[in-house]
């Protein structure tokens, strides 16, 4: 199998993953997972895809990750995996990942802080006298 790469986004982490057969490896910004995400819920939501598909094991995982906070990240290179997956056997694996939700963007982003406004939404206390 030649290698496959995708691409995931999440609020502003952008993780580009390259997937190619093997046993299973997970390498993060030159890193293992489990070095990389030391709590097990973000190990968990990176190995989803991989559950939902019933291929753990089958695939060596090389990701760079940019930006954002760890739970970003690992949400990024979560679409990234069930992206390349898609691309590695569109009719096995699609309809399990989309049934999941882990083939969509998750497009909200932090709203802009307003001028004059301590934050986005969060005014300063009003004084009538």
């Amino acid at each position: 199998m030649k290698q496959v790469n995708a691409l995931g986004r999440r609020k502003s982490a952008v993780a580009r993953v390259y997937i190619v057969s093997g046993k299973g490896n997970i390498t993060i910004n030159g890193r293992d997972l489990s070095e990389y995400f030391t709590l097990d819920s973000l190990r968990y939501i990176v190995n989803q895809p991989f559950e939902v598909t019933a291929t753990e094991g089958q695939f060596d995982v090389k990701a760079n990750i940019d930006g954002g906070g760890i739970k970003g990240q690992a949400e990024a290179l979560r679409l990234g995996i069930a992206r390349a997956l898609c691309e590695v056997d569109k009719e096995a694996y699609r309809a399990a990942l989309k049934s999941a939700g882990f083939l969509t963007r998750d497009a909200r982003e932090v709203e802009r802080k307003k001028p004059g406004q301590p934050g986005a939404r969060r005014r300063f206390q009003f004084s009538k006298r």
